[in-house]
Formats: structure tokens, C-alpha cells, sequence
């Protein structure tokens, strides 16, 4: 896989489709682990500099018609500061806690209410593409590099055109 891969439209740069049955299976769960071209790709998508490193902790309990998955994504990426533009490295860690059910359970159901599952599709989940969704989420929209502080623009004490005022009210 090369950095410059095209994904299809509606596809994750990060996909690691995992059978239910495995990912339920011991207490270690599964570990996403997105490898430096995914990581390259997925940059592209969300905007930033660079990821370093990004991974997806993941277990799940509970039975097929309503499996919880929890865990926790983490990442060293590179971001922009929002104040001085300059780019500088930052962790993100976001905690995961997402129902999922089969699909034949979701029929009927409003996709606008909350509390509706995600589906399991064919009996898998997919892992990569939650782990970047995450990721998305945990990301600073508005990033300030260590010790940068927002200073908004003070008023002038005299109105911009104030003085221009001033002259022509000589000049007439």
C-alpha cells in the first residue's frame, strides 16, 4: 500500500474489519494498529501536518443483539496552532463506548435518535474506521501550541477615521 492509495468513495483509509466472534473472544480484546501509510492518508483527510502513531484499544461485551464495544484511541499527530499558524506534536486520547446490533434488529428504527446501535454488518465491525472516527473526535478544533494565548485585538482609542474627519472639518 502506498501513501498515494485512493480510497473508495465512503471507505476508511484505516479499515481493519474484525468478525464479532473474535473481537468478543479474551479478556485482550483487539488492538488496531495503523501503520504509516494509513496514518499519512488519514492526515490528508482530516487536515493535519502528520499523524505519528495512532491506535485503537478495543473490547466488547454483551450479546450479538446489543454488543458494546469500549476502549480507548490514542495518537501522537501534529497539528497547526490556530493563534501563531506554526506546527507543533500533540497527543490525543479519546475513550470509545459504542452499541452495536445486527442489522436485521435496526429495521423500522429512526436514524436520528441517539440511542439507536450501530450496525453489525455481515457479522463484522469495523475497527480502523472507528479508531479514525475517534481519532476525528478527539481532535482540538481550534489547536494552540504549549503556552500560546489568545490575545484579542484591542480597541484603538480613537476610531480608525477619526483624524480624516478631523481634516475635513478644517478644510470646510
Amino acid at each position: 500500500m502506498s501513501a498515494d492509495r485512493t480510497f473508495p468513495p465512503g471507505s476508511s483509509p484505516l479499515s481493519r474489519s474484525v468478525p464479532v466472534d473474535r473481537l468478543r473472544q479474551g479478556p485482550d480484546g483487539y488492538t488496531v494498529e495503523a501503520t504509516p501509510e494509513e496514518c499519512a492518508a488519514l492526515a490528508a483527510d482530516f487536515g493535519l501536518p502528520a499523524i505519528h502513531a495512532l491506535s485503537g484499544h478495543f473490547r466488547a461485551d454483551g450479546p450479538t443483539t446489543r454488543l458494546v464495544v469500549t476502549g480507548t484511541v490514542e495518537a501522537r499527530i501534529t497539528q497547526t496552532c490556530s493563534v501563531t499558524l506554526e506546527p507543533f506534536e500533540t497527543e490525543v486520547s479519546e475513550p470509545v463506548e459504542v452499541a452495536f446490533t445486527d442489522t436485521d434488529r435496526l429495521a423500522g428504527t429512526d436514524a436520528e435518535d441517539e440511542d439507536v446501535p450501530d450496525p453489525i454488518v455481515g457479522g463484522r465491525i469495523d475497527l480502523g474506521a472507528l479508531t479514525a472516527e475517534f481519532l476525528a473526535l478527539g481532535l482540538d478544533p481550534y489547536p494552540r501550541k504549549p503556552g500560546v494565548a489568545f490575545e484579542p485585538h484591542e480597541e484603538a482609542a480613537e476610531k480608525p477615521l477619526a483624524a480624516l474627519h478631523r481634516l475635513k472639518g478644517r478644510e470646510g
